[in-house]
């Protein structure tokens, strides 16, 4: 039986530093001698290579849109779609040492897409099977949930800012996700860009509470975070001592501790 690679997705409404944990989660995973494991950039804005370090020239949507538009392809009429898929897939997707990266680019548009984007995710679960771990940057807000994009997932993290709307955003993307019937095996809250501010704390800790989702962990404000988004410094590349990275790294022994296969033992 081939092996299912072991998926974990960052979601959130925007501006909560979701990417900033995906990078880091990916860090992790990276460091942890799995192999080389693959960066999905699911959310158009395309923020996850330059947390990554890595410049990623073409994205999925524009092998949809080659594709259904045959003059911009130069192949053999005779050649199969799926082979073509497979083909294009390959020559987008940017290999580093430790992981690879693919960025699915902007939504469908008014064209009728849909045998393409099923053959699409067709040879994404087929490429999946070559990873051990992938790790998910899902679009802002409810998007990739409503449209079925990111199914069969091991872990959902959802990322708020320390704000009632934040975490009112988290609770709704878990409850969409059970009308959908979407398989997360875990969902977990992350509340990212706290303080240390006590009677904070206190109001998120009843916000928490009430909203049904479990909380996995805390990230605090992080200043080494601003200095690299500054000069566009890969946030992969932060201090082992930063704030930031000390926090998420507890947040990815969790996860490791909740997975019943132990695929992700720490070395």
């Amino acid at each position: 039986m081939t092996q299912k690679a072991n998926i974990i997705a960052v979601a959130g409404k925007g501006g909560t530093g979701k990417t900033v944990i995906a990078s880091l989660i990916l860090k992790f995973l990276a460091e942890n001698g799995l192999g080389t494991v693959l960066a999905i950039d699911a959310d158009p804005a395309s923020c996850l290579p330059s947390t990554l370090g890595v410049d990623v020239k073409r994205a999925i949507s524009d092998v949809r849109d080659e594709i259904a538009s045959p003059s911009q392809v130069f192949f053999s009429e005779d050649m199969p779609t799926d082979m073509l898929i497979e083909y294009k897939i390959e020559e987008i997707m940017v290999n580093t040492p430790r992981f690879s990266v693919l960025a699915m680019g902007h939504s469908e548009g008014p064209g009728c897409y849909c045998l393409i984007n099923d053959m699409l995710r067709h040879f994404i679960d087929k490429l999946s099977a070559r990873f051990p771990a992938i790790v998910i940057d899902c679009e802002a807000g409810l998007e990739h949930l409503s449209r079925r994009t990111t199914r069969d997932v091991d872990t959902m993290l959802v990322v708020s800012d320390p704000t009632k709307r934040g975490i009112d955003t988290a609770a709704n993307i878990k409850n969409l996700a059970k009308k959908l019937q979407i398989n997360f095996r875990h969902v977990y809250l992350v509340l990212n860009k706290v303080t240390e501010d006590e009677a904070v704390k206190n109001a998120l800790a009843g916000m928490v509470k009430d909203s049904g989702v479990e909380l996995i962990g805390t990230v605090p404000e992080d200043e080494n975070i601003r200095a690299f988004d500054l000069v566009g410094k890969p946030i992969i590349e932060l201090p082992e001592d930063s704030k930031a990275v000390v926090a998420v790294k507890e947040i990815f022994k969790k996860i490791c501790e909740s997975q019943i296969e132990g695929s992700y033992t720490l070395m």
